[in-house]
């Protein structure tokens, strides 16, 4: 793949995030600020410490969130944009809709799902100020490793299928997925630091409404990227035969 498709794929990833970006906006504006505002008045109600805030609540559910959801939208889009292009050919005869399809629905259980089951988000108010830094570096960690267990999954396969089968090797690279992510998930060092008083309904909807966030953006990012790219990669059957026609020879009259 020459710079200029690349180039042309990256900024499409970009526009085609920044659109993902916009629909997970809404979803995370009408269902995680609600549960966010929730969770804030349970710690207000439990806490001494009443500070003055640098930014308003109003602020933050707005301004701030709108900014932080576009620009994550951004440049998750470009990230995921340079993943299609070196992963575009080497997991299948796809095409290039497919391949958008399949790398969103691989990078939300790799980047997201996995990481997610073992370490849920959580709303605020919930968690130790004094261990966030520990929490994060597990979270990144789950998350590092879970990516590259989907990669060497997918090396995995495409080594096993011409002695397995295509099926077969699929389920066995599967199955070392699985049991591998199971392994992550014993020896890394548990977190829960929930208070016995928080409201269990609360926590489940915001887990609820963070899945159906990243959902929303992985989702709508694939199927808009995949229009985009198929424009570059597959050329418009006009502009195909127009250039077929100025290739073909002309016959001379006698």
């Amino acid at each position: 793949m020459n710079s200029v498709t690349v180039r042309n794929l990256l900024v499409r990833g970009m526009l085609a995030g920044l659109a993902a970006g916009l629909l997970a906006l809404v979803v995370a504006y009408f269902l995680g600020e609600p549960r966010v505002d929730s969770a804030i008045a349970y710690e207000e109600a439990h806490s001494h410490e009443h500070g003055m805030e640098a930014v308003s609540r109003t602020m933050q559910s707005t301004g701030g969130l709108s900014t932080g959801v576009l620009l994550y939208g951004v440049a998750f889009g470009g990230i995921a944009a340079l993943a299609y292009c070196f992963a575009l050919g080497r997991i299948g005869r796809f095409g290039p809709r497919a391949s958008a399809l399949l790398l969103a629905a691989a990078g939300l259980i790799a980047v997201y799902v996995v990481p997610f089951l073992k370490y849920p988000a959580n709303p605020p108010s919930v968690g130790d100020p004094d261990t966030i830094g520990k929490r994060t570096t597990l979270y990144f960690l789950m998350m590092l490793l879970s990516v590259l267990l989907a990669v060497a999954t997918v090396i995995l396969g495409k080594r096993l299928a011409p002695r397995l089968g295509n099926w077969n090797a699929s389920l066995s690279a599967g199955a070392f997925f699985v049991l591998a992510v199971g392994l992550a998930y014993a020896f890394l060092p548990a977190v829960n630091e929930v208070p016995n008083d928080f409201s269990a309904s609360l926590l489940w909807q915001f887990r609820l409404a963070a899945l159906a966030i990243q959902l929303t953006l992985w989702a709508s990012f694939g199927l808009v990227f995949g229009v985009l790219a198929e424009r570059v990669l597959t050329p418009k059957p006009a502009v195909a035969a127009a250039e077929g026609a100025g290739t073909r020879t002309t016959p001379v009259p006698h």
